[in-house]
């Protein structure tokens, strides 16, 4: 495992993403804690690719989805809360210190968002725009803002397209699916890694700013 660590250290360094994505791809799942933590930190470093993978790895092995999953049984919210996960875990990741395990500061942050999720589902009254959650407000931010539209443009097309059709466009998760001949499943896995990249793309004060 260490060799393969190397291996993605190296692609990404060298900004080969189509190396790094393949060494990802076919780690073994046994050290998949220690990948993460290898991603994190070139993540922390500034590496943009490496915060694409690790967005990417959490998703895939369904590890934010099972975190989720232990507090939320509606499939739609637990959907939702792990869209706001992956975004925050690409906004903050410079803020990640490496003192605990990813999986752990990762696991803080799915019960913030749970709760927040849960703060918003009991609300009557409409919420101001700060207290959206973190997938509405890159929404929000793709439709309105050309700083953040800019940042869009340098996803991997994969991303981009359905992103841009649903923030951009305003298509329907079904519409979207239906003209990029894609599983419905898929394009909401592919618009919520986008989003998450466009975010752990920004300057943090873009983010925080909204």
């Amino acid at each position: 495992m260490r060799e393969a660590r190397a291996g993605v250290s190296d692609a990404v360094l060298a900004g080969d993403a189509l190396a790094a994505r393949s060494l990802v791809r076919d780690a073994p799942a046994a050290g998949s804690d220690d990948l993460l933590q290898e991603l994190a930190g070139l993540a922390v470093g500034g590496s943009t690719l490496a915060t694409e993978l690790l967005v990417e790895q959490l998703d895939t092995s369904g590890l934010v989805r099972r975190f989720v999953r232990s507090s939320l049984l509606d499939p739609t919210a637990v959907d939702d809360v792990c869209q706001d996960t992956l975004i925050s875990v690409a906004s903050s990741i410079r803020s990640f210190r490496g003192g605990a395990r990813v999986s752990t500061w990762v696991h803080s942050i799915v019960r913030r968002r749970v709760v927040d999720h849960l703060r918003r589902q009991r609300s009557t009254a409409p919420l101001p725009p700060e207290e959206e959650g973190p997938a509405q407000r890159m929404s929000s931010m793709l439709a309105t803002r050309e700083t953040v539209r800019a940042a869009l443009t340098s996803l991997p097309e994969l991303y981009r397209e359905p992103v841009a059709l649903r923030d951009v466009e305003g298509l329907t998760y079904a519409e979207i699916a239906d003209r990029l001949d894609r599983n419905l499943g898929t394009v909401k896995a592919q618009i919520a890694r986008g989003r998450a990249m466009v975010a752990g793309a920004l300057d943090p004060a873009e983010w925080s700013s909204r």
